[in-house]
């Protein structure tokens, strides 16, 4: 394995002390791939570029740029770059869950918003962090100082998991806290009704907000695959039940996708980017989908 992919391995970076050092790492790592891959676009774009369009003016095309990748870029200026993003992370109850070898549902997705925020205020866009579990808890409007960004993440390191779950009111209450146009990336396993779910994420498109679902699951919550005999323990009462795992996988992987293909077609009706991303997954994959989104705003 190179030594920059690494960084993008979620049990490496658990394993690092401070958070600055993670989001850092994550991002150079990710950058670094991106330069040994033909995917020149995104990491030009980070470099604040972005690709030529019909129409832009000649004089501003990066004609170095030209030289390296073969394709047509124009350099971009501060004023240019105005992106308003909101990261929301689910901090419920469930978010704790983590089968054997993998992080939780939660840290994956605080060190994930970290490096996010790290990598929007490097390119002096905009960001801010809500973190919700039944309710909204934490709300730091979107802002492009660089201070802000050490804010963000002291609150990212600070922030521990309830004792409770729930989604929709939550995310409800956040569109209507969100008042100008933003790009919303949302956090969550979605373990709530999914009608419920759908709606509230409805609720962003319908303030003219662009969105980003990132449905973050542990492995086994999809494939099921634990041993001969398991016990399972819920996570709010604590309450036990022991089981023949593989008496239910059948039912219990029907019941799974169908939860996630409905919330998948309802977020594609309307227009929000889905992304089903599981814990052993590394940070490329859903940055490379985040910087795909930003570069279509």
């Amino acid at each position: 394995m190179d030594d920059y992919r690494k960084y993008l391995n979620p049990k490496t970076i658990a394993r690092l002390k401070k958070i600055e050092l993670k989001a850092k790492l994550v991002v150079e790592g990710f950058i670094t791939g991106l330069h040994r891959s033909p995917y020149h676009g995104f990491s030009v774009e980070f470099s604040e570029h972005r690709q030529y369009y019909p129409g832009d003016e000649v004089k501003h095309i990066d004609w170095k740029v030209y030289g390296r990748t073969d394709k047509y870029f124009i350099k971009q200026y501060e004023e240019e770059t105005n992106l308003r993003c909101m990261i929301a992370v689910d901090k419920s109850a469930s978010m704790k869950y983590a089968s054997e070898g993998n992080i939780s549902k939660f840290e994956y997705s605080i060190y994930l918003a970290a490096a996010l925020s790290y990598m929007l205020t490097k390119q002096r866009d905009a960001v801010g962090l809500a973190l919700y579990d039944t309710n909204l808890k934490t709300f730091l409007p979107p802002r492009s100082k660089t201070s802000y960004l050490y804010e963000i993440l002291k609150t990212l390191d600070s922030t521990e998991p309830s004792e409770q779950t729930g989604t929709s009111a939550a995310l409800d209450e956040l569109a209507e806290r969100i008042n100008r146009r933003s790009l919303v990336v949302i956090m969550s396993d979605f373990l709530d009704d999914d009608i419920s779910v759908t709606n509230a994420l409805k609720h962003f498109r319908h303030r003219n907000h662009e969105v980003v679902v990132f449905h973050i699951l542990d492995p086994q919550e999809i494939e099921f695959k634990f041993g001969s005999s398991a016990n399972f323990v819920d996570m709010e009462s604590e309450e036990e039940m022991i089981t023949q795992p593989y008496q239910i996988r059948k039912s219990y992987k029907a019941a799974v996708d169908t939860y996630i293909h409905n919330i998948q077609k309802e977020c594609y009706n309307h227009n929000i980017d889905y992304n089903l991303i599981t814990t052993s997954d590394t940070f490329d994959k859903a940055l490379r989908k985040f910087l795909s989104k930003r570069a279509r705003i």
